[in-house]
């Protein structure tokens, strides 16, 4: 694949990788499996055990699992035609879907401010 195409491809596969992530660990829908992963995060006896729930309460751990779905499903690989192209493009998928949710995450966070000052605001005025 030309790397034109390759670069397409990391920008437009890291869109729903950074979606599933997100909508697992932040939104709502998710909230009842969440806090249960979240409880036995800290209460499990072994490691393993805790290390296994935590990885549904952090998003960039999750990103990771959620990349290697998407390398089995696509074949996408990265600058190189062999296993270490699939290495190469996990970790890149990975980095570009964080900085896809730190974006999402800083702009409603604004969003949030915004409607808070706002509300302020309006109060102040009445």
């Amino acid at each position: 694949m030309e790397i034109k195409i390759q670069i397409l491809w990391l920008f437009l596969l890291a869109i729903p990788i950074a979606c599933i992530a997100w909508t697992v660990v932040f939104e709502e829908i998710f909230r009842e499996p969440r806090e249960y992963c979240i409880k036995r995060s800290k209460e499990n006896k072994t490691l393993l055990g805790r290390k296994i729930f935590f990885l549904f309460t952090c998003e960039y751990c999750f990103s990771h699992y959620v990349t290697i779905i998407f390398l089995c499903l696509t074949d996408f690989k990265l600058l190189m035609d062999d296993w270490r192209g699939y290495l190469i493009a996990g970790f890149a998928l990975v980095w570009i879907a964080n900085v896809y949710m730190s974006l999402f995450a800083f702009l409603r966070q604004e969003i949030k401010k915004e409607k808070t000052e706002i509300k302020v605001l309006e109060k102040n005025s009445e």
